[in-house]
């Protein structure tokens, strides 16, 4: 099996951040209007979405090699948002490139952001999640996430909010 590093991503990380955006969430271009395709592919383009999550969250990164293939943003709880309630901490941004799909990178990613949560006496750590990713979520309902409620559908597509008691 392969040896990768985990770590904490820092701000001289955004470039390599984006690049694992738009490449795990590229995968999903086809199941996206054009017009949703752009908006998503622009949220992941721009480094301020990455220098926004890296102010509030704790970013961790699976690297092969020095180069970025996977990422998930952590934020803590007192982050509340439309969907997350104050009290729950959530992640965002959960990819991995896809040439490394299939080699339990996001799970493993998954599961140093619930430890993380635990050190840090999280008792909830919430995540949203679509109808186009069905290996995330599968992930997501094998790891104890349970589907609480389906959400406001973002970019054409159905989302549901999923949480985790600790």
């Amino acid at each position: 099996m392969q040896n990768y590093n985990y770590r904490t991503a820092t701000f001289a990380d955004i470039e390599q951040l984006k690049s694992v955006g738009l490449n795990s969430f590229g995968q999903f271009q086809s199941q996206l209007t054009a017009d949703n395709w752009k908006k998503l592919e622009a949220i992941l383009a721009s480094e301020n979405t990455y220098i926004d999550l890296l102010n509030k969250s704790t970013c961790f990164v699976c690297e092969d090699n020095d180069k970025v293939i996977g990422m998930a943003f952590f934020l803590s709880n007192g982050n509340p948002t439309d969907v997350f309630q104050a009290d729950w901490a959530y992640l965002r941004m959960v990819g991995v490139n896809s040439a490394y799909a299939g080699k339990g990178i996001g799970r493993r990613l998954m599961e140093i952001c619930i430890d993380y949560a635990r050190k840090t006496n999280e008792t909830k750590v919430a995540l949203h999640t679509s109808e186009f990713m069905d290996a995330a979520r599968h992930i997501y309902e094998n790891m104890g996430f349970v589907r609480l409620k389906e959400i406001d559908s973002r970019l054409g597509k159905r989302y549901w909010l999923y949480l985790l008691d600790l």
